[in-house]
Order: C-alpha cells, then sequence, then structure tokens
C-alpha cells in the first residue's frame, strides 16, 4: 500500500498488525488502513504512518508575540508552519479549515528545508502552530534538531494534550512552548465543545515538562463567553498553576472571537478577562497578560517590585523597554523572569509576512 510521509516512532505494535499510536492520550488503537481521531496518523501494514510528515498547509513568519510567548526570546520573528489535522475538534476554531481538514494536503518539504527557508526570511527560529503539533511530532523533531543546530529556536503553540513519549521527543529540540487551556479547563466545556474526554493529561504534560526538561512555557487560557468563562474554574486553574510551576509563569487570557460552528456567541467582554486578570493576580501570579485587545494596559509587563511598566507592548509591538542588560528592571533592580532581549535593530512594526517556497 502506498501512502505519503514517513514511518512514525511514537507507537507501539500490539497484536497481529495492530498498532497504538502514543502521539496524544487518546492511543488510538488501529488495525491496518485505520487512521487516527487527528487524520494524520496511519496504520500501514503493521506500522504507523505520519502522513503529514514532509507536507506543510501553511507558512507565514510572525513575531513571537503572536504565539504568544512574550517573557521568552521577546522581539524575535519564528518561521510558523503547520500541518492538517488536530487531536481535538474544538467548534471554535480560527484555523479549522487547517486542523479540521481530513485531506492530506500541502507543499512537499524536507526538514532541512524548512530550516533553510526560515533563515532565508531572517528569522531567529521556528514555530510549529496553527494546528496542534504533537500530532507531527516526529516531523517537527526533526526539523527542529536541525534548526537548534543552526543556532534557531524552536516553540510549540499547544494544547497541552500529550503523553509522556511525546515529552521525550520535544525534549531534544524544543525551547519554548505556549499551552492552551479553554474554557478555563473545565470539563464539560472540553468534552462539549472540543470533543476531549478530560483535560488530566494536559496538567501531567506540564508536570512532566516541569520535571524532565528545560523548555520554557506560558500559559494560555480562551476565555469564552457564555459556556467557558466560569470565575470558579479559572480560579481553581489560577491555583494549580501557582501550586504546580509557581508565580513566574505568565498566564495570557484570551480574547474570544466567533469563528467556526460558534458563530452565535460574541466576542468575550473586556470586563470578563479584567476579572480573570484579577483572580490570577489575587492567587500571587506575577506576570498577567490580557490578549487580543491591542492597546489595553494588561498587553504589558509590570515589575512585581514596584509596579511600573517594564515591558510595555501594544498588540505585537514592543514600545519600549525598561530592563538592564541582566534583564532587572530599570528603576527598582528586581530580576524579571523574561529569557533574551529583543535582537539588534528588531522592528517594532511586524507586518504579515506571506511565504514563498521558492529558494
Amino acid at each position: 500500500m502506498k501512502v505519503s510521509g514517513a514511518p512514525a516512532r511514537l507507537f507501539e505494535r500490539i497484536g497481529d498488525k495492530m498498532v497504538v499510536c502514543k502521539a496524544c492520550p487518546r492511543y488510538c488503537r488501529l488495525r491496518p488502513g485505520q487512521v487516527g481521531f487527528c487524520g494524520v496518523r496511519m496504520n500501514v501494514d503493521g506500522t504507523l504512518y505520519l502522513l503529514v510528515y514532509g507536507k506543510i498547509i501553511a507558512a507565514h513568519v510572525d513575531p513571537i508575540e503572536k504565539k504568544p510567548l512574550v517573557h521568552f526570546a521577546p522581539g524575535s520573528k519564528v518561521f510558523s508552519i503547520a500541518t492538517t489535522g488536530c487531536d481535538w475538534a474544538c467548534q471554535y476554531c480560527q484555523n479549522y479549515d487547517i486542523s479540521q481538514r481530513r485531506r492530506v494536503e500541502g507543499v512537499d518539504v524536507t526538514p532541512e528545508l524548512v530550516v533553510k527557508m526560515a533563515k532565508k526570511h531572517g528569522s531567529h527560529g521556528i514555530a510549529y502552530t496553527y494546528n496542534e503539533p504533537t500530532i507531527f511530532m516526529e516531523f517537527a523533531h526533526d526539523v527542529g534538531v536541525i534548526a537548534r543546530r543552526e543556532g534557531l529556536i524552536n516553540v510549540f503553540v499547544t494544547n497541552g494534550y500529550w503523553t509522556p513519549e511525546s515529552v521525550n521527543e520535544a525534549k531534544d529540540f524544543l525551547d519554548a512552548a505556549t499551552v492552551d487551556f479553554k474554557g478555563n479547563a473545565d470539563r464539560d466545556f472540553l468534552r462539549k465543545f472540543a470533543s476531549v474526554p478530560d483535560p488530566e493529561p494536559i496538567f501531567q504534560t506540564l508536570l512532566e515538562i516541569r520535571d524532565k526538561t528545560n523548555i520554557h512555557i506560558e500559559i494560555t487560557d480562551l476565555v469564552v463567553p457564555r459556556i467557558g468563562d466560569d470565575l470558579n474554574a479559572a480560579r481553581r486553574l489560577v491555583r494549580w498553576i501557582y501550586d504546580n510551576l509557581g508565580p513566574d509563569i505568565p498566564i495570557h487570557f484570551l480574547r474570544f472571537h466567533p469563528d467556526y460552528k460558534l458563530l452565535d456567541l460574541p466576542v468575550t467582554p473586556i470586563k470578563t478577562l479584567e476579572k480573570h486578570y484579577e483572580i490570577a493576580k489575587e492567587e500571587g501570579m506575577r506576570y498577567v497578560y490580557l490578549g487580543n485587545v491591542p492597546g489595553h494596559p494588561y498587553e504589558s509587563t509590570y515589575c512585581p517590585e514596584c509596579g511600573k511598566v517594564v515591558v510595555e507592548r501594544y498588540g505585537f509591538d514592543i514600545l519600549s523597554w525598561n530592563l538592564d542588560e541582566k534583564n532587572r528592571c530599570k528603576f527598582c533592580g528586581y530580576p524579571i523572569a523574561i529569557y533574551g532581549r529583543p535582537p539588534p535593530g528588531f522592528m517594532s512594526d511586524y507586518r504579515f509576512v506571506p511565504v514563498s517556497w521558492e529558494l
């Protein structure tokens, strides 16, 4: 049987040509010819194939702040890539044409070509984003290892729905990840609106990353009005983050915009986002942000000691940088938990940059 892609690594053979996929906690058990929930991992005669290995459906150059990552390599440009497929089925997905597509499509590339194109476009790293990168972990790994060797960073935008095997694969190359909780990680919300049986694997993944890797983590929570904005659930989530990851982990509460199958919902009210912000601060978190609200004061970083603005932002742009050479507050000397500094001559007026695969 001729198929696209390449043999996967994250699987186990069981019985007569049956396999168990170990890329995500669904652990799909697949007979020959069957494809997993994600639509891109297929049992081919007893071997699991990653059908999208070397097949890119989207590629753009973005500011790293768009991911959002604001405490890691600030001001960097990242070459953002995606494949088709996803292990979640979010009814509000803004990239549903990519993530929910069940046809393997895209431009044929090699890991070497992805890195070459990232460098050609002046990127400081590669972001695996737009759909869930865990489902194409083997391809991301092979790109990322080369990218790291070439001096580039690697970042994931992920739902955190990983397995220990995925964490082990990621630790070879991944530098940072935005882990996106949705609806305050409420179980009923995720079951109904994302087809996720249980959010518990996300928490276990964060503990695995904490204990076994050096991957920088930032947390986002998409606050969906009416159905995923419960403040008690938000407080429980923040308490878990504080107790297990510490007060310096950045938390971003993101404004929802209606899309895909949830077009009848409004955008998240600013007051709802601000209440989430206040809860996180009450629970002791030092770095809390609101996302998708350009111009809001809570886009900026404030010194936990003196309260002054140390990094001023508007959307994805850095407007002012009030940290010394060791990323200490210039006003009081407090060490700010930001890793890296803006590159020399970095631009604060980013624009969307489409990508051509022609060298």
